[in-house]
């Protein structure tokens, strides 16, 4: 028994021994999985990512719509809460100036003197014969399809093309004007922030309304003559923006808003 147990023993350790020896089998690999899966992976994980972070963006600009929504009303409310303080403050200067214009010589000197210059200087309402023009948007269709070969900005009224009006009707010699029935001056600046009008601080939406005051004759072939009111009438037939322009008595204010100055030059 013993010889046939160490014989056993010996045998088991040759075959250990020649096993050893023996070169190995290489493993068979998979290249698709062990390559694959790594890269769906990541991915995955891209694509997870991606969808996370735009809905994370999109989620915050609907959150700050409404902010700025309030922040608009705060600063209408501002400006409003503003005007009527200035208008109290101005009437108190009024009031303290006529005092004092009645037992003061040169302070009514100077007093008449300002009175007389208030119809030049836009500080007093007119009313006479005039041109109003209207601008607009082009109307959006039912299905929110743009007309062919038309983009977003070919169908709204831009700062250009208010400020082309402006122009053309200054030119023409227009007396008084006002643009959404607030007086304008030669200090007056007109900017639109996307499709809406920005004027001494206020925001106004489309349709644009221009009043002046003058010949309308001599308005009307002003406008006609514009190079820029030209270019807003061909949109106008291409994209169906709207323009109206017409004759009648009408009315413009008198300028209410601040007359500071925040720079001038002297001319030489």
């Amino acid at each position: 028994m013993e010889y046939t147990s160490g014989a056993a023993s010996w045998q088991k350790a040759m075959r250990r021994a020649v096993v050893a020896f023996l070169p190995r089998r290489p493993r068979q690999r998979r290249p698709g999985w062990s390559i694959g899966v790594p890269l769906i992976a990541a991915a995955a994980g891209l694509l997870f990512t991606t969808t996370a972070t735009t809905a994370g963006g999109t989620a915050l600009r609907e959150d700050r719509r409404p902010q700025l929504t309030q922040l608009i009303e705060d600063r209408r409310e501002q400006v409003a809460t503003s005007e009527l303080r200035a208008a109290r403050l101005r009437a108190d200067v009024e009031s303290e100036t006529e005092t004092l214009a009645d037992t003061d010589a040169p302070i009514k000197e100077q007093r008449d003197r300002a009175h007389g210059l208030q119809q030049a200087a836009g500080f007093t309402a007119l009313t006479g014969s005039g041109v109003t023009v209207e601008l607009n948007d082009a109307p959006r269709r039912g299905d929110g399809t743009l007309p062919k070969g038309a983009t977003n900005d070919d169908l709204v009224v831009h700062q250009g093309d208010v400020q082309a009006v402006v122009n053309a009707l200054w030119a023409g010699g227009a007396e008084a004007m006002s643009i959404m029935n607030v007086r304008v001056l030669s200090t007056s600046a007109v900017r639109c922030v996307g499709n809406t009008l920005l004027l001494h601080g206020r925001v106004y939406s489309p349709p644009f309304k221009i009043v002046a005051i003058g010949d309308p004759a001599a308005l009307q072939q002003a406008l006609a003559g514009s190079q820029g009111v030209g270019l807003f009438k061909q949109a106008v037939d291409h994209y169906q923006l709207g323009y109206s322009e017409h004759v009648a008595t009408v009315t413009v204010p008198a300028f209410e808003d601040s007359t500071a100055l925040r720079s001038a030059t002297v001319p030489r």
